[in-house]
């Protein structure tokens, strides 16, 4: 459900487009693969995939998939030895992982809600939810990365109360990324 969320959100900008349906099945299909991936426990990472349904109505009924307004994937991470903040790897190109509580943090990914159900709060109570999460694992920081033309979750993500990093690598800046962070 949520790869195919993700996929339908993915091209929701190009309805008229040639063999749209094609790239979304395929869209879908890696999306979901890359999810069974991460979740297969890897790397000594914890992921979660959060999904929000459509509260259930009387006498309406709706696929599971038409249920599946909106997800995201969030995981717990550690620093590299040297870091001060995800990425930042040009000055550290062979590092290791350091696996102590200071240097946990959780990294939000794959934030999506579907069109029809946006200006909801969906988004901000997800959001929300990560945040909880991380203060009961005793995580400080959460980051999330952002095209810097998506003003929408700009403005969403600055409500909350994450902030611009302040520091960031040429690799950002070369694929227009912002690094937000949230202090818990």
């Amino acid at each position: 459900m949520a790869a195919w969320l993700r996929a339908e959100t993915h091209w929701e900008d190009r309805p008229g487009e040639r063999y749209v349906d094609n790239f979304k099945r395929k869209f879908a299909e890696q999306e979901f693969n890359a999810i069974k991936r991460r979740y297969s426990g890897q790397h000594g990472q914890t992921y979660t995939c959060v999904v929000t349904v459509r509260k259930e109505e009387r006498n309406v009924k709706r696929t599971v998939l038409k249920s599946v307004v909106g997800t995201l994937d969030f995981s717990i991470r550690h620093l590299l030895h040297g870091e001060s903040f995800p990425g930042e790897r040009e000055k550290h190109l062979f590092c290791s992982i350091s696996r102590t509580n200071l240097n946990r943090y959780i990294y939000v990914s794959n934030l999506c809600v579907a069109k029809s159900a946006r200006r909801q709060s969906i988004a901000s109570n997800m959001l929300y939810f990560v945040i909880e999460s991380a203060r009961s694992e005793g995580v400080e920081l959460v980051y999330v990365h952002v095209h810097r033309n998506n003003e929408p979750a700009l403005e969403l993500y600055q409500k909350i109360g994450f902030e611009m990093v302040e520091m960031a690598s040429s690799q950002l800046l070369k694929q227009q990324m912002y690094l937000l962070c949230y202090k818990t």
